[in-house]
């Protein structure tokens, strides 16, 4: 039984690390193309040409990833415990605020489709860095697990 167990848990992990590496892809993709998109006239054809890239890259690779790393990821707390421990307070922490940002980066791609550019180049290419240091902040926790 407690290899099953152990086998059950290696599988899990195995999961939530290929869904978090398409999940961060994706995050990391989605406010480049809208760098370039804002580049395009509103009305044009390549407008629409982002518009379409922005929604297959939301409705195949983010949500899926999304929902799939909350629920191993979940599973994978209740295997071990992790609910109890500090680190996962913190990661839980830092994954809710990458999951408000994938929602809030879903509600700008809707915005620019709409032809509202609210952001300039700029500002969404700083945008783009939060990802990147929530993902090294989530390693470090669960690896080193400081507390």
């Amino acid at each position: 039984m407690q290899q099953a167990l152990a086998m059950v848990y290696l599988w899990l992990k195995a999961g939530h690390v290929i869904f978090v590496i398409f999940w961060m892809a994706g995050l990391f993709m989605l406010p480049r193309f809208f760098v370039y998109h804002q580049e395009a006239p509103p009305a044009s054809p390549e407008h629409a040409v982002w518009v379409d890239r922005e929604a297959k890259l939301l409705k195949i690779i983010l949500w899926p990833s999304l929902v799939v790393v909350w629920v191993l990821g979940l599973a994978l707390a209740m295997t071990t415990g992790a609910f109890s421990q500090g680190w996962f307070h913190a990661k839980l922490l830092l994954v809710l605020v990458l999951s408000a940002y994938h929602v809030w980066m879903a509600g700008y791609a809707a915005s620019l489709a709409r032809g509202e550019r609210k952001l300039s180049g700029k500002r969404l290419r700083l945008l783009n860095e939060v990802p990147g240091i929530a993902a090294a902040l989530i390693v470090v926790l669960v690896i080193v697990k400081p507390f």
